[in-house]
């Protein structure tokens, strides 16, 4: 009789285990994985030099703008072959989307246990690259088909430069 009822307890468990919604990214936290956040930074930057809207790039891969934007956030973790699909339609290599992450930053989080007062593995937020202004300048850049203009944009910009650092 103690054997029937010590099984009925495991049972229990296992069923009530099995029944209790999982939570985070299997580490009992709500955070997104810092590699994913990454990803998705780099799914942003790289949509918004080719100037695609989220809903192009959505089309694109098949999905709902709302899915590009979880992924973006790194809200939802991007599996390998959406990557792969992703990588054809924006033109890079898979390991773009990994380029400027530290692995130590990622070590360091774990280590802390998520901590929630910084973000660690990322270079700087306010990274160059990111900014609005740098994505529009670069997209504006390549719209150009004329090398040679492109050429003489650039001294000219370099010559702007070095006439405001003088004043």
């Amino acid at each position: 009789m103690a054997k029937i009822t010590t099984e009925k307890k495991s049972a229990e468990k296992v069923v009530k285990k099995l029944l209790t919604p999982r939570r985070g990214r299997g580490g009992g936290s709500d955070n997104p994985d810092p590699v994913d956040v990454h990803v998705g930074a780099r799914l942003r930057q790289r949509r918004g030099i080719l100037g695609f809207s989220q809903e192009k790039l959505a089309d694109a891969l098949g999905l709902t703008f709302q899915q590009v934007q979880k992924y973006e956030r790194g809200t939802n973790r991007i599996s390998a072959s959406r990557l792969w699909q992703a990588c054809h339609v924006l033109d890079v290599p898979v390991s773009y989307f990994f380029e400027g992450f530290s692995d130590k930053g990622r070590a360091k989080t774990l280590a802390s246990g998520l901590a929630e007062s910084e973000q660690l593995g990322f270079e700087d937020d306010r990274d160059i690259l990111s900014r609005k202004e740098t994505l529009e300048l670069v997209r504006l850049y390549y719209t150009l088909d004329d090398e040679n203009a492109r050429r003489n944009i650039m001294k000219a910009l370099r010559n702007m430069v070095e006439f405001y650092q003088e004043v």
